[in-house]
């Protein structure tokens, strides 16, 4: 969360991690479509071989004012492949929250996984840690076969009965892409609600 004082607008950092073609670039261009042209900037993509990391910021008017300041959302998706790791950190330094999208198809559990546990080693190791900020998991690619029931991913990413909001989707149709990102803002709001003197 940054505060600008003399704008009065608090800026949300909000990204979307998981492992490689999970659909978090789609998620972010569905998200982008639906917003006003005029409150949204120009949808940015920094290319690296064979993935990308997109980001662009909006104004929500529909929120209203959080303690007095205007919110500005930016969203950021991290390149999923195990080369960019450094990356990934650095894109998740000082977010205000995560949408973690994993990919519901069989063959993606040891990696859905994998990225799982480098997002939380992560949030872990900054200073101060972020270990406490607001998660969504988002199980994406639900209509493509085999896929695991959501039950099975949630008992294998270790979140089985924790208070953490799932949704399944379909990222390319747009199916639980405005569900999971409303349930993360009303998070991070809820959030800074508190901090914000």
């Amino acid at each position: 969360m940054l505060l600008d004082l003399a704008k009065g607008i608090v800026t949300i950092k909000i990204v979307y991690y998981g492992p490689g073609f999970s659909g978090k670039t789609t998620n972010i261009e569905q998200i982008y479509k639906r917003i006003n042209p005029e409150r949204r900037s120009e949808l940015v993509s920094l290319k690296t071989k064979g993935d990308r990391t997109l980001f662009f910021d909006f104004f929500s008017l529909e929120m209203g004012k959080i303690k007095g300041f205007l919110p500005k959302v930016n969203l950021y998706t991290v390149p999923g492949q195990v080369m960019y790791e450094a990356n990934r950190k650095l894109v998740l330094t000082g977010a205000d929250g995560v949408v973690f999208v994993a990919d519901s198809q069989k063959e993606c559990l040891a990696e859905n996984v994998h990225s799982w546990n480098e997002m939380h080693r992560y949030l872990a190791s900054f200073n101060p840690p972020l270990s406490n900020i607001p998660i969504v998991v988002q199980f994406n690619k639900q209509d493509i076969s085999p896929v695991l029931p959501i039950e099975k991913l949630k008992e294998t990413l270790n979140i089985e009965g924790e208070n953490i909001l799932c949704f399944p989707a379909v990222a390319t149709e747009g199916k639980g892409v405005l569900e999971t990102f409303k349930a993360i803002l009303k998070l991070v709001v809820s959030n800074l609600i508190k901090k914000i003197k």
